[in-house]
């Protein structure tokens, strides 16, 4: 205890110094407490009030966001001795997470089922903003203990938004199947982590020891601690051995959340590749791990286990599911060229997706409100009877696929020209397979994607009784969406510039 009192007064300083970049978290820590205390004070009147409070906490904390960029004109800052990193790409991926959470905590009262909860959604909305919190963590952690903290923190949330819908069996099976999953996964990272720890007697992945102290292990136990880890958050990533879960969770639980889990912590594990890649790269080559190799191998398989067992699917959901791992395998492409063309081209790709994945749920659940179609053939004949709802899930299904002159196509056009620039110098044969089979995988996901407007337009509907409804918010955010995928295809320059 003696010999820790003279580094206490530098270790606070470093705590208050880092408070400075910590500000949009620090609101993200007061409005969780405000929306909490004021579910308690109202009880089942508050679904409003805190809707309304989480929503303009997280306009203010996406303003506090975009200052951020002041503070990192000269640099990167590591902050909590060395816990949390601060840079250019870590804060345009928080700022793209608050957009997008805005946008879904919004949509939640919108989806009838999950509406009609007996209990309300008060509760929902207090556990969404500590999910943005710990994904904020995800997006900054480079230190192997707070990485397992934030990555616990937001698995805690998702579960239990998992399992809101508790009187729903379909929804309690999910949240059971989730929990044991991330149980599961969090268990082998931890040990990766503490295997790391043993071997190297630091947590902290830029410290010059943990590489040698490394090198004298056993390269093959090294290389283990190493997989394990990248299991723990390869769950979050969804990819291919680690994507079971990801099929019966996203069909069973309420469709919002489903929009929620398939895009903002997706984003947040990629940025959280993004920062301990170039710590984990050398680690890697110093015991003869090539990482580059297996985030190749990954990637394909990835790739083409998510698209092909999408087209066999017949719920919407499930369907969205398959394709999302699909997404995440051709994402990878851009990790393992790891540039600055490659990043800002999955920044870009990880936005249009994100966007056009929500609108595509977002339209599910639009049909199941108006026309209680949960599969792709309840949605036979459809088009004519709702057909702005039915153009706008066209358009943004084109956006998925990557076809011109969507956001997708051009998204997936800068990934290639990232990937294929790498590959005129080295003549990588991973890097050619990863383009020959972003490229096939493509066309394949044409085959899935292109039921629902079939169905929407080229056929009719066995039951012609059904009841004419209207869901207007789920509309106007399907419009939109649907618009921002067309200018962001026309104009890609006009965000991408500032990414």
């Amino acid at each position: 205890m003696h010999q820790l009192l003279p580094n206490i007064t530098g270790l606070l300083n470093d705590v208050f110094t880092g408070i400075t970049y910590f500000m949009p978290e620090a609101y993200l820590v007061l409005l969780f407490l405000v929306v909490m205390i004021t579910d308690l004070v109202f009880g089942k009147r508050a679904v409003a009030y805190c809707r309304a409070i989480a929503c303009a906490g997280l306009v203010i904390v996406l303003f506090k966001d975009l200052l951020q960029f002041g503070l990192v004109l000269n640099g990167w800052h590591l902050i909590f001795n060395h816990m949390l990193l601060l840079n250019r790409s870590s804060i345009c991926f928080k700022s793209i997470i608050d957009l997008l959470a805005l946008m879904l905590l919004l949509y939640f009262t919108w989806d009838k089922k999950l509406k009609a909860h007996s209990k309300g959604l008060a509760d929902l909305y207090s556990i969404a903003i500590a999910s943005v919190f710990g994904l904020h963590l995800m997006v900054m952690a480079v230190n192997l203990l707070s990485i397992y903290l934030a990555i616990e923190m937001v698995s805690i949330a998702s579960y239990l938004m998992v399992a809101y819908r508790t009187e729903n069996a379909l929804s309690t099976e999910a949240g059971l199947k989730y929990v044991l999953f991330g149980a599961a996964s969090s268990a082998i990272m931890l040990y990766g982590i503490s295997l790391l720890y043993g071997f190297s007697g630091s947590l902290d992945l830029q410290a010059p020891a943990m590489i040698a102290q490394l090198l004298k292990v056993n390269s093959f136990s090294a290389s283990f601690a190493v997989v394990l880890v990248l299991i723990g958050i390869g769950f979050k990533l969804s990819f291919v051995p680690v994507h079971f879960w990801v099929p019966d969770v996203y069909q069973g639980a309420p469709t919002p959340v489903t929009a929620w889990l398939s895009s903002l912590p997706k984003i947040a594990a990629f940025a959280l590749v993004l920062n301990i890649l170039p710590f984990v790269m050398p680690i890697g080559k110093a015991i003869g791990f090539d990482l580059t190799i297996v985030f190749a191998v990954i990637s394909i398989v990835t790739m083409i286990a998510g698209n092909f067992a999408a087209v066999m699917q017949n719920n919407v959901k499930r369907m969205l599911a398959y394709s999302s791992i699909g997404h995440t395998g051709f994402a990878l492409m851009a990790v393992i060229v790891h540039n600055p063309q490659s990043l800002s081209a999955l920044t870009y790709y990880l936005l249009v997706y994100a966007l056009a994945n929500i609108g595509a749920l977002a339209l599910a659940s639009y049909f199941s409100n108006v026309a209680d179609a949960e599969d792709i053939e309840g949605y036979k004949g459809l088009g004519l009877k709702y057909p702005i709802a039915s153009v706008c899930f066209t358009i943004i299904l084109i956006s998925l696929t990557g076809l011109p002159i969507s956001a997708g196509f051009t998204g997936k056009l800068f990934v290639f020209s990232a990937v294929y620039n790498i590959y005129q110098q080295d003549s990588s044969i991973w890097l050619a397979l990863l383009m020959i089979t972003g490229a096939l995988t493509t066309v394949v996901s044409l085959f899935y994607y292109i039921k629902i407007p079939l169905n929407l337009f080229l056929k009719r509907s066995e039951n012609q009784d059904i009841e004419y409804r209207k869901s207007y918010n789920l509309i106007v955010l399907a419009s939109i969406i649907a618009f921002v995928l067309i200018l962001l295809g026309v104009f890609p320059n006009s965000i991408l510039k500032y990414l």
